[in-house]
């Protein structure tokens, strides 16, 4: 087990909505030694700025976090820069953390990662049965080469590398831009816009009939600095909650949540993504400890009573 509070920790993304949480877990276990990166300084895309890095943070650890990500249609839009710049930050970051001697790399993937027909729940070791969902495939391979570079480098240089997969992410500080959220912030913001305008409907993409499963993100975050504490393994590991909702019930409860008194129309032109989403999430309790906290309903209450206080339409 590492003790954390004695490290000089890189948090990448630590700006963004996971990462501010698992600065903020880090800071209430004793760690404050953090070097959040900001794109502004920092463009980690850029093998200059990633060698700076490492001299001016002269890190322990690199809980890499960040990721140009987005829902189906960001991700339908940018298939090429998404890969790109998913996959050249990553493999650079750990290139470079090796050379600089680091002690540990905690690397983020994605659900996005299993194949397309992955059998309910997603076990790790059906990770390589299949190619993924078309739409979010460039992304989700993107990260799992991180997978592949971790455990070629523990092979070869006995490098410490660790890959974990978090399922789809919600809670308070999400991203409500239309143009690049995922379902729950999305469905949020259309609900309660039709709520405030009196809007007889609202038109959702898909059938409803695919499944998604939901973490709340301090919970994720709990789970990402249990794991650098206490896992050192080869294999990868499931974050999430053990549990799947359909897409259908899932607008249905945020409606009743919001109050939108009006219909849901469903736009059966636009994709539903994978069919079926739910994670085998044994891995992480058996090998450190983790099980998901917050219960759904309370989350969802908890994140728009965020967005009404937050977030102007």
């Amino acid at each position: 087990m590492i003790n954390l509070k004695n490290k000089k920790i890189i948090v990448t993304g630590g700006a963004g909505f996971l990462g501010k949480y698992v600065v903020e877990k880090l800071k209430e276990i004793g760690c404050f030694d953090v070097f959040v990166p900001i794109i502004e300084e920092y463009d980690l895309r850029d093998l200059g700025a990633i060698k700076k890095m490492y001299i001016v943070s002269n890190a322990d650890i690199v809980m890499h976090l960040a990721a140009i990500v987005g829902g189906i249609g960001a991700n339908r839009g940018n298939p090429g820069s998404f890969f790109y710049d998913n996959l050249i930050m990553g493999i650079q970051l750990m290139e470079e953390a090796r050379k600089s001697d680091i002690e540990k790399f905690v690397a983020i993937g994605t659900i996005c990662a299993y194949p397309k027909f992955t059998p309910i729940p997603f076990k790790e070791d059906n990770l390589w049965d299949g190619y993924p969902e078309e739409t979010n495939a460039p992304y989700g391979l993107a990260k799992k080469m991180l997978l592949v570079q971790s455990q070629a480098y523990r092979q070869q240089y006995g490098f410490n590398s660790i890959f974990l997969l978090p399922v789809n992410l919600y809670g308070p500080g999400d991203n409500f831009d239309p143009k690049s959220s995922h379902v729950i912030p999305a469905l949020i913001k259309k609900f309660y816009e039709a709520k405030v305008n009196n809007e007889p409907e609202v038109v959702v993409w898909g059938t409803g009939k695919a499944t998604r499963e939901f973490l709340y993100v301090e919970d994720c975050a709990e789970a990402i600095v249990l794991a650098t504490e206490k896992y050192d393994k080869v294999d990868p590991v499931n974050i999430g909650a053990g549990f799947e909702i359909s897409i259908k019930d899932l607008a249905y409860l945020i409606r009743e949540i919001i109050g939108f008194k009006g219909k849901i129309v469903w736009d059966t032109s636009k994709p539903d993504g994978q069919p079926r989403r739910c994670l085998d999430t044994s891995r992480a309790d058996k090998e450190f400890g983790f099980k998901a906290k917050t219960d759904f309903k309370k989350g969802l209450e908890k994140t728009i009573k965020w967005y009404k206080e937050n977030v102007k339409s």
